[in-house]
């Protein structure tokens, strides 16, 4: 492949990546994406769109179970590993195949193999691009985006191993579906996993290093989701300490430490989900300015590095780590790069967060703790599903959404929800955010009926005295 020259390489064809990419296009950039494996990255081949697919084929396998609450009959429910795998699978490669239309109908280079930066200064900056431990092409930009994304941390003496030991990538794919099985940590992808094989008969336990699963969350929405994970047999312990993991051929043993009191446990499989590191090695970046602190490259506001010309976003760049707070920092990057006017820097505080659960969790903006540790006077509003009418038509009565908002100038402050399709209705708050909205306008607002949407409205009004159906 000959040399090629471009005004924007991106190093990473994630939803980062392309979306950069995209928007580079569109602003008149000649743009290429350096892409070493799947297009879609990480998220859509092996993270947010597989599992999705996966955990609503165990929502749809839960209403079968309970068909008869319906007035319907379905007997003998079960369902084939082989093609619950492969329905997810398909779903991935799907839109795989509609992220490489999307980068030719906006005229970007794709290029495979693994991308490295190879010196330059500004306004020159060389990549070089390997594919087999050859090299394909010697690639020159204006600016080189960074988009390298992360990987499952790996604890000392706890390796995946891909056996019996799984990351999220082995729990994606199994080949037999496990009797038992331990997840290591309860963050979103420890809880979706866990959620998954328990809905379809596993006998789960998930083991938290911190005092409550879902630790990012509302402590009261954790609290919630901690009573239904175990209303469904499954046995969480928080506060604790997976010490070692003993591999024999049928099982592996876990020797767990909480308050100073030690516990084996054995089950057939263990999912380790505590946390990722990013992908910063073999990219090229020793011999330039760009400063990389616990795995995660530091950029500034704009998602400049230290070194001009040398840009970074999403995972590789530090939290939160989510596939919408990547796309949005890559189009602000590749703005800022064109001089587009009227742009502003990410607020994180605007960024909502979901867990695809049973029941869902999603958030948004600050939690009721966050908010007094600031200093503020607060006022909090709660709405729960058994007062909704739709939630109660679908069966679905068990969740709860809260707002919150500053006493004084009527701020929204933060939204926490769980139950049926919160992960839908968060958007609603996300807008409401990026509006800078008070109280007034939600309460102004008129939303639907029948819907669950309702209980937004509701639960604003609970926080000024004035919720009506509960």
């Amino acid at each position: 492949m000959a040399d090629k020259k471009f005004d924007l390489v991106v190093v990473g064809g994630g939803p980062g990546g392309y979306v950069a990419a995209i928007r580079a296009a569109q602003l008149g950039m000649k743009a290429a994406v350096i892409e070493a494996n799947h297009l879609g990255g990480i998220c859509l081949n092996w993270g947010c769109i597989p599992t999705k697919a996966l955990l609503r084929t165990s929502e749809i396998y839960h209403y079968m179970q309970n068909a008869e609450a319906y007035g319907l009959k379905a007997d003998n429910v079960s369902f084939d590993l082989k093609k619950v795998v492969e329905r997810s699978r398909g779903v991935a490669n799907q839109l795989n195949q509609g992220v490489g239309f999307l980068l030719k109908k906006n005229k970007v280079e794709v290029i495979d193999g693994w991308g490295k930066l190879a010196g330059g200064k500004a306004g020159a900056r060389k990549v070089v691009v390997e594919k087999d431990g050859k090299k394909v092409a010697d690639v020159t930009a204006k600016n080189v985006l960074l988009a390298t994304g992360a990987r499952a941390r790996n604890i000392p003496g706890m390796e995946v191993d891909g056996e019996q030991i799984w990351s999220y990538r082995e729990a994606m794919v199994p080949e037999t579906f496990p009797k038992s099985l331990l997840v290591v940590g309860s963050g979103a992808i420890g809880i979706e996993f866990a959620s998954f094989y328990r809905t379809l008969g596993a006998e789960v336990t998930v083991v938290e290093v911190l005092d409550r699963i879902l630790p990012v969350e509302d402590e009261e929405i954790s609290d919630l989701a901690a009573k239904a994970f175990e209303k469904q047999g499954m046995k969480l312990i928080t506060g604790a300490t997976v010490k070692s993991l003993y591999k024999q051929p049928d099982k592996v043993t876990a020797t767990v430490e909480k308050d100073g009191k030690f516990q084996n446990i054995e089950t057939e499989r263990v999912i380790m989900a505590v946390g990722i590191v990013g992908n910063v090695e073999d990219i090229g970046l020793e011999d330039t300015k760009v400063v990389v602190e616990k795995s995660h490259i530091v950029i500034d506001e704009w998602g400049q590095t230290a070194e001009p010309g040398i840009w970074a976003i999403g995972d590789v760049a530090g939290p939160p780590w989510l596939a919408h707070k990547a796309s949005h920092e890559g189009i602000i990057a590749v703005e800022r790069m064109a001089g587009e006017k009227g742009i502003h820097p990410l607020d994180t505080s605007r960024i909502p967060g979901c867990t695809y659960c049973s029941p869902q969790v999603a958030s948004i903006g600050m939690t009721e703790a966050a908010a007094k540790a600031a200093g503020r006077k607060i006022k909090v509003g709660r709405f729960p599903f058994q007062g909704n009418g739709k939630a109660i038509a679908l069966g679905e009565p068990e969740g709860l959404i809260k707002t919150i908002f500053d006493a004084g100038t009527g701020e929204f402050l933060g939204a926490h929800m769980i139950g049926a399709e919160v992960t839908e209705l968060i958007q609603g708050y996300g807008i409401a955010k990026t509006m800078e909205t008070t109280e007034h306008e939600l309460i102004e607002s008129v939303f639907p009926h029948p819907t669950l949407s309702e209980m937004m409205h509701e639960s604003v009004l609970d926080a000024y005295g004035r919720t009506i159906h509960f």
